[in-house]
């Protein structure tokens, strides 16, 4: 089982990333999707979650309104699309793959926010 995370880096306040993450090793369409984040010296939260074929997503409210999370099936990929970005989005952000009690953990992309 593989999550890979990118599209992680530097970027000023008020712009935008994509963050991607590429499944490997499970039936990717089973399981439900997130993004978490974990800013030093923080305890990591949810930041996106989209359900099983996409038709529900649900955001943190820090994130409502700026960020999007979406899934492709057929390439075995969730994205978080990250607009208006402040300083205190920087983090490092994980992917996870969800199935009842099973979770399955990328390692992180840092994301740097600059004011």
């Amino acid at each position: 089982v593989q999550l890979v995370e990118s599209g992680g880096g530097l970027v000023q306040s008020g712009g935008s990333l994509r963050l991607s993450c590429a499944a490997d090793g499970f039936t990717f369409s089973s399981y439900v999707m997130s993004w978490h984040r974990q800013a030093p010296g923080k305890e990591r939260e949810l930041v996106a979650s989209i359900s099983r074929g996409g038709g529900v997503t649900n955001y943190a409210d820090s994130v409502k309104g700026r960020f999007t999370i979406s899934r492709v099936d057929a390439k075995n990929t969730v994205y978080l699309q990250m607009n208006s970005l402040k300083p205190e989005d920087t983090a490092v952000y994980y992917c996870q793959a969800s199935y009842y009690v099973r979770n399955y953990w990328g390692t992180g992309t840092l994301v740097t926010v600059s004011s």
